[in-house]
């Protein structure tokens, strides 16, 4: 039985765009994809639709690293709006309740240091996570809002950087996978005896990508819409790799590992990289300038885990 012929072009790479509001990362996708002419595309981390910033959208052989790139960490920036509680959490949402505290600098810092490291969050209640094979955001929308448990989340930086108003503080934020902005809004907020919702939201790092990298979406379309977008705006597919540990193999060692054998640690003592954890960390296994794939040390051994 022959394979059915996938629409479009066979590109691979990374394409970092610089997403607009009002929009979500699957609509970004979409466009992106049809500007393309491209076969197969996806993005590398959920943005809200309020939210702006760095959206990086992988095309062919560059879906296999998205997992790597949503692990990575991520930098955002964020307005809080004291005040209210909005059902979403930010400022899309509905007035659920209203009070007049505004939190001084000085309690905001005495809060502050509650939500960084290892914390347990609620995730919001308009969010994708699944209660009984539903997506918590379609049972609020239909006004049966689910209860959601706290999950552990890891916040590495969470600090003031800005306060415009006694209505408004602005943030910056450096976090794992899975860390809820709008928890972080709402809770702060709450710990200083005041209500709150984030008012706007950017994305300013994920993983190795930057600001410095993205596109807005609007620039990507050429004067000649007839033709589709150059694949010269994509970045190689290893891009999305770079700041995992890298690891010189020998061109033996990189047959090895391609066919799924694996290697004992002693072998690469010396060569292993300090910032490779040995207990289970990833290790980007190189021969010469050239990605063979991404590793695993554990057990004494470099296990093969993904052969690009």
């Amino acid at each position: 039985m022959s394979r059915r012929k996938l629409k479009g072009r066979p590109l691979d790479g990374w394409l970092i765009v610089d997403k607009p509001p009002g929009l979500t990362s699957t609509d970004v996708v979409n466009r992106v994809k049809r500007l393309f002419d491209a076969q197969k595309a996806g993005h590398g981390g959920t943005l809200d639709p309020l939210a702006t910033g760095i959206l990086p959208i992988a095309f062919g052989a560059a879906t296999k690293t998205v997992p790597y790139v949503m692990d990575g960490t991520k930098l955002y920036r964020f307005t809080l709006r004291f005040g209210e509680n909005r059902d979403t959490d930010d400022a899309d949402g509905q007035v659920t309740a209203t009070t007049d505290v505004r939190p001084s600098d000085e309690r905001i810092q005495q809060e502050l240091p509650a939500f960084r490291g290892d914390i347990m969050q609620v995730p919001p209640v308009f969010s994708a996570i699944k209660v009984a094979g539903e997506r918590a955001y379609d049972m609020a929308r239909e006004g049966r809002p689910p209860v959601l448990e706290p999950r552990p989340a890891r916040v590495d930086r969470f600090d003031l950087i800005h306060r415009p108003d006694p209505d408004t503080a602005v943030f910056e934020v450096e976090s794992g996978k899975g860390v809820y902005m709008r928890s972080l809004a709402r809770d702060l907020a709450k710990a200083c005896g005041s209500l709150g919702y984030i008012e706007a939201l950017r994305r300013l790092r994920v993983g190795p990508f930057t600001e410095a990298q993205a596109i807005p979406l609007d620039n990507i379309r050429k004067t000649d819409d007839t033709l589709p977008a150059s694949p010269d705006l994509l970045l190689p597919v290893t891009t999305a790799l770079a700041d995992i540990p890298a690891l010189a193999l020998t061109e033996a060692e990189a047959a090895a590992l391609k066919q799924g054998q694996a290697i004992s640690l002693v072998a690469l003592m010396g060569r292993i990289p300090r910032t490779a954890d040995p207990a289970g960390g990833l290790a980007r296994a190189m021969a010469g300038d050239r990605v063979i794939g991404l590793c695993r040390l554990e057990d004494g051994l470099l296990r093969p885990e993904r052969i690009l």
